[in-house]
């Protein structure tokens, strides 16, 4: 079978899928991508590229899906090019979030076109209006979001079939589309979670020395892309002092990036990380709270293994991985009682607390760190997660089985 993928930061979602495929016999696998990224082995990777620039007077309402269209006429014209060189597809597996996917059918319009549903926007009920404390949307801002879908909603009507990896993500796309929508997580390969009792973490310290973690050690971890209310890094912040006052030997390990991410930009053009800083003033001890920025794989990885207690909030949108990975390495998780954790939380013996309550969320945290370290931790095993179930699953579903 040829299968084409499609995303602009291939391999992505598709790493553990795409892989697999590649590795089997009777299968040719190609990527289209924008980014030039590591490919698992045997993908054939071709790029493509912006055929022009944005238009110099788009109404600033359509600026979102001029981009898309730009986007869809690249891939196209990519795809064309795969024909010229002999590649007709079977299927096309496409993210459809960047408008990739809109024109592919017309290039190969007998293949099966399959979509990845990772999120529909909603004006209400999900993450828009859910923080009281940020601003509401202006109308102009309603206006875009409502905009925002329609590459979702044409690259659906295209497609024969699609996925989304939690039900949680499948329920936000609109009643009519549910039938066409399967729900098969991407995988998490669990072997790379397991406890490392070796692990180490050498970060700078604030007398400009270092300071090494390793298992065993007091640590409360954060890990998220962006360090962002989108991802409760306020209430996080705001947890700290009570916690850092109860546990007088805890070090705070803060890992992700200060752009903006997914939500509003921080009063005043900070980042958010120095906005809370400069709120929290001297009630946090940062010779005691480290922030990393976004860790390499192979210290994530340790940091899972060194951390005594993992934080994880989120308002209801996409779920992290990072929540998955480090309740399933066996880590200790207190996480926010939002629908996306509620939907994992029970299986994984993952304990949630309200998301505005700061005070319970220190509570949680200062609990779990009195509680000692745990020794050896045992993977957990969930089958939704699972990636041979996933892979099989996933298989099926694409006809490659």
């Amino acid at each position: 079978m040829k299968i084409l993928f499609i995303h602009q930061n291939f391999p992505a979602q598709f790493l553990h899928l795409a892989a697999d495929l590649a590795q089997r016999p009777g299968h040719h696998v190609v990527a289209l991508c924008l980014e030039s990224r590591a490919a698992p082995p045997g993908v054939t990777v071709r790029r493509y590229q912006l055929l022009r620039a944005p238009g110099a007077d788009i109404h600033p309402l359509l600026a979102e899906q001029e981009t898309h269209v730009r986007y869809a006429e690249a891939c196209a014209a990519a795809a064309l090019q795969l024909q010229r060189d002999g590649f007709t597809p079977d299927v096309i597996y496409a993210h459809p979030g960047w408008g990739e996917a809109l024109f592919i059918k017309d290039v190969f319009p007998h293949a099966r076109l399959l979509i990845y549903c990772e999120y529909y926007y909603a004006l209400e009920g999900q993450d828009v209006g859910f923080d009281p404390s940020l601003p509401p949307l202006s109308l102009p801002e309603r206006w875009r979001l409502r905009l925002r879908n329609s590459t979702n909603l044409l690259s659906m009507e295209l497609a024969d079939a699609a996925v989304a990896p939690t039900h949680w993500q499948r329920g936000t796309y609109p009643a009519w589309a549910l039938d066409k929508i399967s729900v098969i997580h991407d995988g998490i390969d669990s072997e790379r979670l397991r406890f490392n009792p070796d692990a180490r973490l050498v970060l700078p310290g604030a007398d400009g020395g270092t300071r090494s973690f390793q298992p065993g050690d007091e640590v409360v971890s954060y890990v998220a892309r962006h360090l962002e209310p989108m991802r409760g890094f306020q209430v996080f912040m705001r947890a700290l002092p009570d916690l850092l006052r109860r546990r007088p030997q805890a070090h705070v390990i803060v890992a992700g990036g200060e752009a903006c991410g997914y939500g509003h930009a921080a009063p005043g053009g900070a980042s958010w990380k120095e906005h809370l800083l400069a709120e929290l003033g001297d009630s946090i001890d940062l010779a005691r709270v480290h922030f990393t920025g976004q860790l390499a794989a192979a210290q994530y990885l340790d940091l899972l293994s060194i951390s005594r207690v993992h934080a994880y909030w989120s308002v209801p949108f996409v779920l992290s991985w990072s929540f998955l990975e480090a309740a399933l390495c066996g880590l200790p998780v207190i996480a926010s009682a939002t629908a996306p954790v509620r939907e994992f939380a029970a299986r994984l013996d993952v304990a949630t607390v309200p998301f505005f309550d700061a005070a319970a969320f220190a509570d949680a945290l200062a609990e779990r760190c009195a509680a000692g370290p745990q020794g050896l931790r045992q993977l957990r095993h969930l089958p939704d997660t699972d990636l041979a179930q996933c892979l099989a699953r996933q298989r099926q579903w694409l006809g490659a089985s």
